[in-house]
Order: structure tokens, then sequence, then C-alpha cells
């Protein structure tokens, strides 16, 4: 089940951070036509529609489905600024353990 975000916008359940955290995610899909996607968030698997400039400034053209990434939210509550998560944003456990 799914409760839309009362500006009508995104998936997210519940709010998962105040703005300007970190947010580890997984692509569930993606359109590169559109540019319209969802992510999912690691914390507490809500979906989050990805903004319209998500995608502005990254190394990214495109996303697959089940690609880690790193997110902020914005204002709506949309993932905003996707972009690669270094081994210890990601949480990898053998990279933290070798450490």
């Amino acid at each position: 089940m799914h409760v839309v975000h009362p500006g009508g916008q995104g998936r997210q359940s519940r709010s998962l951070t105040g703005g300007g955290d970190d947010v580890q995610g997984v692509i569930k899909s993606y359109d590169p036509g559109t540019k319209v996607g969802v992510v999912i968030s690691d914390a507490d698997l809500a979906e989050f529609d990805l903004s319209e400039e998500a995608l502005t400034g990254s190394i990214f053209r495109t996303l697959r489905q089940g690609q880690r990434v790193v997110f902020d939210l914005d204002g709506s509550g949309r993932a905003a600024s996707v972009r690669m998560g270094s081994e210890v944003d990601l949480g990898t456990p053998d990279y933290l353990e070798e450490r």
C-alpha cells in the first residue's frame, strides 16, 4: 500500500528525513525517455518518485533497476541529487570489515 504525498507527488509512506541528510536506496524503476522513476529507501523501504532534476549534475545519464544510490529529498518529498555513494556510504560489509 502506498500513501500518496499530500502534494500529489511521490510514494513516500512517511517522512524519512528533515532534509539535507543522505538517504541510501535502490532504484526500483526508471524510464530514460520520460525520466520518471522510483527509488526505494534502505532504511524503511519507503518509495520515492524521482524529481525531474534528479540526475542534473550527476555522473548518471540513466539508472538501472537494482542500482544502489544515495539521494536527498526535495521540498516535495521526491528523490533529488541522485549520486553514487562510496563504499563507506553504502555500508558494503566486506569493505567495512577490512577497515
